[in-house]
């Protein structure tokens, strides 16, 4: 006891100055107060208790610190997609950007209303992603629709815009999507928004390592599509890097992780799933935990191709050291490379259908996943077959008259039928209640 009460106190003034000096005579008044505190166990639960208020303190200014980073990089992205009076569909862009930045402000908003914030790492990590996703997505696509929209003065590129487009007025610009484009855009984007946020919020009952499991499904569904289609959908599958029978391999990789990928992360997280109850109970949570992890793989899996492939074919269009690594050792001709660009430039709306797509893949696949885990059962810790429901499993008898029900978590300092692997900064702690007690008292 006496080298914790040494520590305690050493522990305390060193993260009082990692407060700021506005709250730093506040932090050293909770500190002080503890002398008051009996000595023993209960001084040192008051100081613990003092420790994580103090911890709290920082992670609010993180967190404010989080919110000015977003809001800096919402402006910037804002600012790079903004159309030129010039375009003629440039309301429409605007109106989509000023939307965008008001799901953004506003979704989070309700759902920690009504859900609560996330209360994990996997599941801030996966909003952060979706955030950055929605931020880089702005300017890629006002630079693809101003490449697609800018007709040619004349020559060559003219006819081939032709060719592409049909007939225009030479030396107009559209600048992307009109409005019914952009209102599809925002619902599209709001949809994947919502069902993001309430995945990852602390009501909602998604393990953090069915999160972290179907990210890394999804990161690798991602990474072979973006393979196969670098520049949109279109019949030249991998071009321009893979030619001839050099494809077959990768895209019948593609086709095995489109539906094996949300698959097994749905069986994988549902197996993984250990709830105390009725056997009907544990079967609609791994149900649960099934078909979260198969939606979040295929929605990683789509957004990491639209991002990096719209990505790639904006750089297409505005760097000439992106085209040179694309068609390297290819002698073109700079009709020939506009005709390629603006055809890389239209494929970019397939991404859209694979938005669509991908998820309900998903989803019917981490059902099938989770059906399979009912079947087979959760994992044990140590593997093989479940043994035999051990003497803490047996029923409680009744308790006497007048007398308090056996409560049999009281020992524990975390809640009872959680995942494993979770780290569940929600779960009540022994310091925590014996805090709240003392301050009662």
């Amino acid at each position: 006891m006496s080298w914790l009460s040494r520590i305690a106190p050493a522990a305390g003034r060193g993260a009082m100055r990692l407060m700021p000096p506005a709250r730093r005579d506040w932090a050293e008044a909770v500190w002080a107060d503890a002398h008051e505190v009996p000595a023993g166990w209960q001084r040192l639960a008051w100081r613990a208790g003092g420790v994580r208020l103090i911890a709290k303190e920082a992670q609010m200014l993180r967190r404010m610190g989080s919110l000015l980073l977003l809001a800096a990089a919402a402006g910037a992205a804002a600012w790079g997609a903004w159309p030129g009076s010039p375009v003629s569909h440039g309301a429409a862009a605007q109106g989509g950007i000023i939307a965008t930045l008001l799901l953004l402000a506003g979704l989070p908003v309700l759902t920690r209303w009504f859900l609560g914030p996330p209360d994990n790492r996997a599941a801030r990590y996966l909003r952060v992603g979706f955030y950055a996703v929605i931020l880089v997505m702005m300017p890629v696509q006002a630079v693809i629709g101003l490449f697609v929209g800018a007709v040619p003065r004349g020559g060559h590129d003219l006819h081939t815009f032709d060719a592409f487009q049909g007939a225009a007025v030479p030396g107009s610009s559209s600048g992307g999507p009109n409005w019914g484009g952009e209102i599809g855009i925002l619902f599209l984007t709001a949809c994947y928004l919502a069902v993001i946020l309430a995945l990852t919020a602390r009501r909602t009952p998604v393990a953090p390592a069915t999160l972290a499991i179907g990210t890394g499904a999804g990161l690798m569904l991602g990474v072979v599509m973006y393979a196969v289609t670098p520049l949109g959908l279109n019949k030249y599958a991998t071009n321009p890097w893979l030619h001839g029978s050099a494809i077959d391999p990768l895209l019948v990789l593609a086709w095995i992780l489109l539906f094996g990928a949300p698959l097994a992360a749905g069986a994988v997280a549902a197996r993984r799933c250990h709830v105390s109850g009725s056997p009907e109970q544990a079967s609609a949570a791994r149900a649960w935990q099934g078909v979260a992890a198969g939606v979040v793989s295929s929605g990683v899996g789509a957004l990491f191709v639209t991002v990096f492939g719209s990505g790639t074919t904006a750089l297409l269009v505005r760097s000439a050291w992106v085209r040179d690594l694309l068609y390297h050792a290819q002698h073109l001709t700079a009709t020939a490379v506009y005709g390629r660009e603006l055809y890389a430039s239209q494929n970019v709306m397939g991404y859209g259908l694979i938005c669509v797509v991908f998820p309900i893949i998903g989803l019917v696949l981490g059902v099938a996943g989770s059906g399979y885990a009912n079947v087979t059962g959760p994992l044990p810790d140590g593997g093989g077959p479940p043994g035999p429901p051990g003497p803490g499993l047996e029923p409680v008898p009744d308790p006497p008259d007048g007398t308090r029900d056996v409560d049999a978590g009281a020992d524990q300092d975390r809640l009872i039928g959680r995942y494993e692997g979770e780290n569940d900064e929600a779960a009540p702690s022994l310091v925590g209640a014996r805090l709240t007690a003392l301050r009662g008292g």
